[in-house]
This record gives structure tokens, sequence and C-alpha cells, in this order.
């Protein structure tokens, strides 16, 4: 699968936020405030996968025959409910 610049760029932000996050561990920052970072990098990586997983499903029913649509769009389901 082909990943555009924008899933790309998401992770390059997710990537910048686990970054601060160790920065402020070292620093000793408050836990509070080291956890409400890690709850945000969770909520972003899950909304990326599911973009990726329903950018996926898109392309996949669109190159199937209306016979092979059935699998893959479980497949998608399987997916997004393992990411959670």
């Amino acid at each position: 699968m082909k990943y555009d610049a924008k899933v790309k760029n998401r992770m390059k932000r997710i990537e910048g936020q686990v970054k601060g996050i160790i920065k402020m561990m070292e620093e000793e920052k408050d836990c509070k405030d080291v956890v409400m970072q890690l709850s945000a990098v969770k909520s972003a990586l899950d909304r990326t996968s599911a973009l990726v997983v329903s950018k996926n499903l898109e392309a996949c029913i669109r190159q199937a025959d209306d016979e092979d649509a059935e699998p893959l769009i479980n497949e998608a389901v399987n997916l997004l409910v393992k990411s959670r």
C-alpha cells in the first residue's frame, strides 16, 4: 500500500510528541502532564490507524469485484477492532 504525505506527516507529529514526552520525563515534569500527553499520543495513533485502514479498505473495494468485496470489508473491520 502506498501511504500519502498526510499520513506520514501525522506520524512525524506523533514522533515529535513522543520525543516531547521523553524530554518531560527527563525533566521530571508532573505526572498529570506526562499522562495527558501520553493520552494525546494514544488518541493520535488510534485516529491514524483508522485512517490507514479506511484508505486501504477504499482502495481494495475499488479494485475488487462485488464477490470479493465482502472478505475485504471483514478484514478491514477486524483490523479496526484490533487497533482499539
